[in-house]
């Protein structure tokens, strides 16, 4: 049974004002910083067998600074592209479009939830595959959340009932016969 460590990126400026960030390149404020490296004493490197991460500029400095050196770039664990919608908040892409959310109306001139779900399945398989007992992906918070769905095999919509932070770290595993969540937003 694999167990599969998911870590959110720590804050950037836009994590912190709410702004959806997908393709933007932006770094880690000194906060962030502080939460990837507060990962270093939770996290052993050497505990993994499998260490995958989004190509994101956020999510890379994270591991690193959490002390995992060397790791493989899945663009697959991307965030969600967010197209007319980067930079923007929910409030101010709400004013356009009463009501918008994205787990039910996707994001104009981005990706469909049907193309997140199948690039984040993918790596659900990559890491069953690979026959580790322990994998981590470093990564984002909508892409994450859909990663965990993939795992347990739930509907996309399911997405908003599992908010995830900043700096935080979630292990997805099994209980019994069951794919489970075992610890999120630790």
């Amino acid at each position: 049974m694999t167990l599969l460590y998911l870590v959110r990126h720590g804050q950037t400026e836009w994590s912190r004002s709410g702004q959806h960030t997908s393709i933007t390149e932006l770094d880690l404020t000194p906060e962030g910083e502080a939460q990837a490296r507060s990962l270093h004493g939770r996290l052993n490197p050497s505990d993994f067998q499998l260490v995958l991460c989004s190509p994101r500029l956020r999510a890379r400095r994270t591991a690193e600074l959490a002390g995992f050196e060397h790791y493989e770039i899945d663009d697959d664990l991307a965030e969600w592209y967010y197209g007319d919608f980067e930079g923007l908040t929910s409030p101010q892409i709400r004013q356009g479009r009463p009501g918008w959310r994205i787990w039910f109306n996707g994001c104009e001139g981005g990706e469909s939830s049907d193309e997140v779900r199948a690039r984040l399945t993918r790596v659900v398989m990559k890491v069953r595959a690979s026959g580790v007992d322990r994998a981590i992906c470093f990564g984002h918070g909508h892409a994450s959340r859909v990663l965990a769905l993939c795992w347990l095999d739930f509907p996309i919509m399911f997405g908003q009932s599992f908010p995830l932070e900043v700096g935080s770290v979630s292990i997805l595993g099994r209980e019994k016969e069951s794919p489970a969540i075992i610890r999120w937003n630790s």
